[in-house]
């Protein structure tokens, strides 16, 4: 390559790095080389220039220059070392090679230094010392360069008990800071835990010669995950490693990839592949430094050599040694298809990780099971399962071999696969895991846990087919619990639970409990006290393991007074019809002093359920709202606006005209909601009551207040939401129609819907509020003036009207 002949100054380089880079027939490491040779061209003609025959100084490119690794935007990091004879002319050399970079716009990273200066700041700062074991020659004394290579390797060797454990700890503190890089919606490529960086740092693990990372598959993750930056630089046109949102698409089509999602799931398979392999390099140099620890006089005290291991035994084939599970000497994977599940049921059961050797060694002799599998393969699942957060570690190392896979062919449509919602914490599979998790610490509470357990690991199974995740997952959990041995009523139980996972928390919290409809729908869904039991364990377990936005103590409450209905239902009690009740002295005394003084009343109560622990504070659940106001139009908007502007979000609202005494003349409208205070403290309910009133007479423009707040709001560039959905929900009730609205979150969106309700004149008997992240699911039960539900058609055309003025006017 002779790019620079016919030019070696900048412009020439400039034109050959463009022609370069948008050269569509060269990409990945051919045109990192690529790159990293040119710009070493250009660099020695510059050194050449400056300091011609010049001895005892070169020119040294350190970290990813020094790989010859440069993407498109990346710092140049050059040393200029030199051996202190003549700093002038070193200085000189110096403005003669950095100012033309810094000319081109390209990112420096410089500096100079003699071989000592170096090998003492590496010895005092880590990230130096990581750099120049990745030193390479560019132009000058061959020698120097060669010499200080030498040093500094020999140097890292001699330290490395005292300096791998100080960049262990450097890894840690990143992956605490910047997450794990196989989750994360918009990852960090370079800093994120199980990224470019920690990449590095086996390198420099395996350059100490104490341990070295699992070389399978090491480097193909790593190029990958560098081919993903280059293409983020040239469609960005920016030095960035965080792959946002807005950029996702481009970046997937300049790789020749389908989507979004596609380029997601290749950059989460590559962290994974490069976080298991620190893990098992950083469990192997802890294993190593100990024995190191044990001084060899000692040592020879008791018998001289290196002592045998000690093995304990855990299960048939399996055994413990030195904190790790590995297989027994007579252990025979090609012919004890059960011994992969037996021995990460033994490794999980012990809190140990299973020994990389070994699960490669079952992985190489393994074979599928029998369908339906033996009764013991079936038993050392559940065990797995079942162990808690040990299962974590355990599982991904058989997934790293691809024994899952073998296991549960239908697990590899979730491997790795994204979920583009900001509540979930996990890709699919690893949300799936979790959940068996979450789902081990309530099997004491239901008669059946290897039910919930199956149906923890395969809730979410069908998300990696087209069309409801749930309906999927019915047929493909069907088939995997017969195939591991399930009878058919159990198999049956377990596609229940799959195809209604979401059942109880959507309905809980998205339609009227003291609706007879509501519970008998849910009775009918579930069938059986039973399953009932496993589904309401399920449902929690799939909302911790979603992320703390799933689940609270509201959810909880509403969940668990769904259950309590739905198992009187299935235990033979009809569900009466929903007669409204008697107000009780607080709600006429705030109905007769709205009447007497002709504006609303209000009364604020804070809502506690008993503490987890006997020793700790009552959990709020949240404040009860009541508001008594005189009978007149927009009183749901002007309530909505009105707790917007105090930053309370509404959980339930519920509307009803009160019958007053004899002898009172007028009509009262009773607000009963729950509300929650969205940073910790509550408004004065004079403060609240003064604003509704100004809102009721028109003289506080609420749309206009919320619109300035909305506009003060920082908005995620890039990511546009998708439009409001309304819809009428069939058969739901037989005493209201009930409409269903999704829309992005945002404050004031109740309100919105509120004054364009108000416009098709029906009137609202009650409505439900569930939040997950930004997406809103707010239910209404509406009616006729008459009490009635609305017609058909009229239903339809309301239900458009609200979409079309939420389209208008979109949060």
């Amino acid at each position: 390559m002779h790019h620079q002949a016919e030019d070696s100054g900048p412009g020439g380089y400039a034109a050959a790095r463009l022609r370069l880079l948008n050269e569509k027939a060269r990409s990945g490491p051919p045109r990192r080389s690529a790159l990293a040779g040119l710009t070493d061209e250009w660099l020695a003609g510059l050194f050449a220039a400056g300091a011609p025959g010049a001895r005892g100084v070169s020119l040294v490119a350190v970290g990813g220059y020094g790989r010859a690794e440069l993407s498109p935007r990346s710092d140049l990091d050059l040393l200029l070392l030199h051996d202190g004879s003549d700093p002038g002319t070193v200085s000189k050399l110096a403005d003669r090679l950095w100012y033309p970079v810094w000319d081109l716009g390209l990112a420096l990273d410089h500096s100079v230094r003699t071989p000592a200066e170096a090998r003492r700041t590496a010895g005092e700062d880590l990230k130096v010392q990581l750099g120049l074991l990745d030193a390479r020659h560019v132009a000058g004394d061959l020698g120097l360069t060669t010499a200080l290579r030498t040093t500094v390797l020999a140097d890292w060797r001699n330290q490395a008990p005292k300096r791998l454990p100080a960049l262990r700890e450097l890894c840690e503190e990143r992956a605490a800071r910047q997450g794990e890089l196989q989750y994360l919606l918009e990852p960090d490529l370079k800093e994120a835990r199980g990224g470019l960086r920690d990449a590095t740092a086996l390198r420099a693990v395996a350059a100490s010669w104490l341990a070295d990372a699992p070389r399978e598959g090491l480097a193909e993750a790593r190029s990958r995950l560098l081919d993903v930056r280059d293409a983020l630089h040239l469609t960005t046109g920016r030095a960035t490693d965080r792959l946002a949102l807005q950029e996702q698409d481009q970046v997937a089509a300049e790789l020749g990839l389908l989507d979004a999602d596609a380029l997601l799931r290749q950059v989460y398979e590559a962290a994974r592949v490069i976080a298991y392999a620190g893990d098992v390099t950083w469990r192997e140099v802890g294993r190593v430094l100990r024995s190191r620890s044990v001084r060899p006089r000692l040592r020879a005290m008791l018998g001289g050599g290196k002592p045998a291991p000690e093995r304990s035994p855990l299960a048939e084939g399996v055994v413990e040694q030195d904190g790790e599970v590995v297989l027994a000497r007579a252990a025979r994977p090609d012919r004890d298809p059960v011994l992969p599940l037996r021995a990460a049921a033994a490794a999980a059961q012990a809190g140990l990780p299973l020994n990389l050797h070994a699960v490669r060694r079952m992985a190489a002799g393994a074979r599928a099971l029998p369908s339906p599998w033996p009764a013991e393969a079936r038993q050392q699942l559940l065990t797995l399962l079942g162990s808690g957060r040990p299962t974590v570690d355990v599982w991904e190392a058989l997934e790293a071999e691809g024994l899952i896979s073998l296991l549960l062919p239908d697990w590899d449509r979730v491997r790795c696969r994204p979920q583009r919602n900001a509540v979930h914490l996990w890709t699919v599979d690893r949300h799936l895991i979790e959940t068996a998790v979450r789902a081990s610490a309530f099997t004491r509470r239901v008669s059946r846990p290897d039910l919930l357990l199956i149906a923890a690991l395969l809730h979410d199974i069908g998300k990696g087919w087209p069309g409801d995740h749930s309906v999927a997952g019915e047929v493909i959990a069907r088939d995997v619990a017969a195939r591991i041995g399930f009878d058919a009523d159990d198999v049956t139980v377990i596609a229940t639970l799959v195809r209604h996972h979401l059942l109880l928390v959507e309905t809980a919290t998205r339609r009227d409990l003291d609706d007879p409809a509501t519970v008998r729908s849910v009775a009918e869904a579930v069938g059986s006290p039973g399953t009932l039991e496993l589904l309401h364990a399920l449902t929690e377990a799939d909302a911790l393991a979603t992320g703390p936005a799933a689940w609270s103590s509201w959810r909880a409450s509403l969940v668990a007074d769904l259950v309590k209905r739905v198992a009187a239902v299935l235990a033979g009690q009809a569900p009466s019809d929903p007669e409204e009740a008697a107000p009780t002295a607080q709600h006429e005394r705030l109905a007769l002093e709205a009447v007497a003084t002709g504006a609303p009343v209000l009364s604020l109560r804070a809502q506690t359920e008993p503490p987890a622990e006997p020793s700790g504070d009552p959990e709020p659940l949240g404040v009860e709202l009541l508001i008594a106001v005189p009978d007149q139009a927009g009183v749901l908007p002007a309530v909505a606006g009105v707790l917007a502007m105090h930053r309370l979000t509404v959980r339930t609202a519920e509307l009803r005209s009160l019958d007053l005494p004899d002898g009172v003349d007028g009509s009262v409208l009773l607000l009963d909601w729950r509300v929650a205070a969205q940073y910790g403290s509550l408004p004065q309910a004079a403060r609240l009551r003064a604003d509704l009133v100004r809102a009721l007479d028109g003289s506080l423009d609420i749309a206009g207040r919320l619109a300035e707040r909305d506009a003060a709001y920082p908005r995620r560039r890039g990511v546009v939401a998708p439009p409001p959905r309304v819809t009428v929900a069939p058969a739901a009730s037989r005493h209201a129609t009930v409409i269903e609205v999704r829309a992005q979150d945002a404050p004031g969106l109740l309100f919105r819907i509120g004054r364009a309700l108000e416009d098709t004149a029906v009137r609202v008997r009650s409505a439900h509020v569930s939040t997950l992240g930004a997406n809103a699911v707010d239910v209404f039960y509406v009616t006729q003036e008459q009490g009635v539900p609305l017609p058909g058609e009229e239903a339809v055309a309301v239900a458009g009207k609200l979409e079309e003025a939420l389209r208008v006017c979109p949060p």
